[in-house]
């Protein structure tokens, strides 16, 4: 990973003092200044303070769980947020991406495997509070609001603001995260396109990407589940049996 343009701030919150080290020092070779904490409080004490651009996020921690820790996290910031865990099951993994993490590596890792998944990250575009992106926050639901760039995207009362980053469904603004917009977004580029998941994948989290697979599953399954699909009678986005996804035939304008 080459070193950020700018001093950017991780944030690292692990109660394990060996594995902290590790990430620390690995972010700090990156160029990334380093907060450091031992407990989920004293992580949200930390975020509250210095405003960092990444968090790394043990998922299992001496006070607070850091599935709520990360909940907490993503209603006030918008950096990216990797869990880092040794619990590799199926269910930590969906919990860990439905409530806004970013991404999920496990213990033990290689420090070369965590460098190139960050850098992948800061590749994709950031958003700020009150988007409605990234910050798992969105609109009040009694709030209408229309996209308002002129680089719209619409499939039917689907509306999506490429410059402003805002998803609208019938003039009502969804909470999206960076992922789930960006996926939305590509399928929405290519209305006409089946698209592979591993096309989804290069294209949305970037090289080294093409064999996990599940990632895209999990947040399609989030993204319809914001969109409201019935995925028995979908409205918007198509499973392609064995290929990937389409979205649907309707009434699509860029």
């Amino acid at each position: 990973m080459s070193a950020p343009t700018s001093q950017r701030t991780a944030l690292i919150i692990e109660d394990d003092p060996d594995i902290r080290e590790l990430l620390a020092t690995t972010l700090r070779m990156n160029g990334f200044t380093t907060i450091e904490a031992g407990s989920g409080l004293d992580g949200l004490a930390a975020l509250a303070e210095h405003e960092p651009d990444l968090i790394t996020l043990d998922l299992t921690l001496p006070d607070l769980d850091g599935v709520e820790v990360c909940r907490q996290c993503r209603a006030v910031s918008d950096a990216y947020i990797v869990m880092v865990t040794a619990r590799q099951d199926e269910i930590d993994r969906l919990i860990g991406l439905e409530i806004g993490a970013d991404d999920f590596i496990g213990k033990p890792f290689s420090p070369r495997e965590f460098s190139a998944r960050v850098s992948a990250m800061f590749r994709r575009p950031r958003t700020g509070l009150g988007t409605g992106l990234g910050n798992g926050r969105g609109a009040p639901a009694a709030q209408q609001q229309e996209p308002a760039g002129n680089d719209l995207l619409r499939h039917n009362e689907l509306t999506l603001d490429v410059e402003g980053r805002v998803v609208a469904l019938d003039g009502q603004e969804l909470a999206l995260t960076r992922i789930e917009f960006d996926l939305l977004e590509t399928l929405l580029t290519g209305a006409q396109r089946v698209w592979t998941r591993e096309a989804l994948l290069n294209r949305v989290w970037g090289d080294g990407w093409s064999q996990d697979h599940h990632l895209v599953e999990v947040h399609i399954r989030n993204l319809r589940k914001k969109l409201g699909e019935d995925t028995s009678n979908p409205r918007f986005i198509r499973t392609v049996r064995g290929v990937g996804y389409r979205m649907m035939p309707g009434d699509t304008a860029h």
